[in-house]
């Protein structure tokens, strides 16, 4: 049996087996080992291209969530040990700390049409999840490993380099998949880096991210103006008062120039603090 395509669910069935070793080669548990195996979540396994190489894999205790129902009777069909590790469900309604108690790795050629909501909720369980192998659209890849200062640099960029270290690994022509995609892949890898601590308000942070690339032609003085008033309205400022306040340099610029650094200063600054 084959499990067909289904647009919907933004399916593009990975065939060229040397990447998908590559993808599965590329997750690199820290500590993991055949004594003490790392828990990993493969998203969207469709027909198994990862798992076959996943399964095998000593250091990995794998666990599995598809929304398919086609794709689960595939996989339950043609692997054994399925039994137990599959679920039929969706990843982003998900409950994961029921089924991920402790620490565990994602790995997943992610539906092109939900990968900016996959990131997201990774972003909400980021104290449990140390590394994150997928495949993407080559534009979100590059997107979010892009540095200030260019054009593709937004709030997937900042929003996920704040916790992550990231590694763009390498591109998929579209010519790997069935039916091929209209858009190029890649492959990268995101891997929790040290901080413990944004030094600002989390939830703010963010928010000033968003609002801050909402209408990213302009300059922060004018995208950030609702935030600004607010602040204003709170304190009691005159307007002269608000005028020193935008005069600081940083609200001449546009927000892909500011780094994580950069948007934890301004958002502690539109805190007040």
């Amino acid at each position: 049996m084959e499990v067909r395509a289904k647009k919907a669910l933004g399916q593009h069935f990975l065939t060229d087996q040397s990447i998908a070793k590559a993808i599965v080669d590329a997750l690199q548990p820290e500590g993991a080992s055949e004594e003490s195996p790392a828990d990993v979540l493969e998203i969207g396994p469709g027909m198994g291209v990862l798992t076959q190489y996943l399964m095998p894999r000593a250091d990995v205790d794998l666990k599995l969530v598809e929304i398919d129902g086609e794709s689960v009777d595939y996989l339950l069909t043609h692997f054994n040990d399925m039994q137990g590790r599959l679920l039929q469900a969706d990843f982003l309604k998900m409950n994961l700390q029921k089924f991920f108690p402790k620490e565990f790795c994602v790995i997943g050629n992610f539906p092109y049409n939900i990968s900016s909501q996959i990131f997201f909720k990774i972003l909400d369980h980021k104290e449990s999840i140390p590394q994150v192998v997928c495949m993407i659209q080559k534009e979100v890849a590059e997107r979010i490993a892009e540095k200030p200062g260019t054009k593709t640099y937004g709030i997937l960029s900042v929003l996920l380099q704040a916790w992550y270290d990231i590694e763009y690994l390498f591109t998929v022509g579209s010519g790997a998949f069935a039916p091929p995609p209209k858009v190029q892949s890649a492959v990268i890898r995101l891997q929790r880096n040290s901080r413990a601590d944004l030094g600002c308000d989390e939830a703010f942070f963010k928010s000033v991210v968003k609002t801050s690339f909402g209408q990213r032609r302009k300059t922060l003085r004018n995208s950030l103006k609702p935030v600004i008033n607010a602040l204003a309205e709170k304190e009691g400022w005159s307007e002269e008062q608000r005028a020193e306040f935008v005069s600081d340099p940083v609200f001449e610029l546009r927000p892909e120039r500011l780094s994580v650094e950069d948007f934890v200063t301004l958002t502690n600054k539109l805190s007040g603090k």
